[in-house]
């Protein structure tokens, strides 16, 4: 069985909250970064914001990661840490 999906640690600063997220690695870094955003925009009560400048960062280098790539195309794998900032 092929891996289409990897495991990310999503950690969101303006509300000091961290998620883990499967991603599939077949999309971009963009459509993966709204669907998150509306998605924790949704369960959060804690009154996070979508906004179009945020940017995922990788929490241990932070590099931060091209919107238009697909996330087979980045150094992205099961458990790395992200930031939403």
């Amino acid at each position: 069985m092929e891996n289409n999906k990897i495991l990310l640690e999503i950690y969101i600063p303006s509300i000091e909250k961290e998620y883990d997220v499967f991603v599939p690695i077949s999309k971009r870094i963009g459509t993966i970064k709204k669907l998150i955003e509306k998605g924790i925009s949704d369960l959060a009560d804690d009154g996070f914001c979508i906004e179009d400048d945020t940017n995922f960062y990788n929490k241990e280098t932070g590099q931060i990661y091209d919107i238009n790539l697909k996330v087979i195309d980045t150094d992205l794998e099961n458990g790395t840490r992200i930031i939403l900032i």
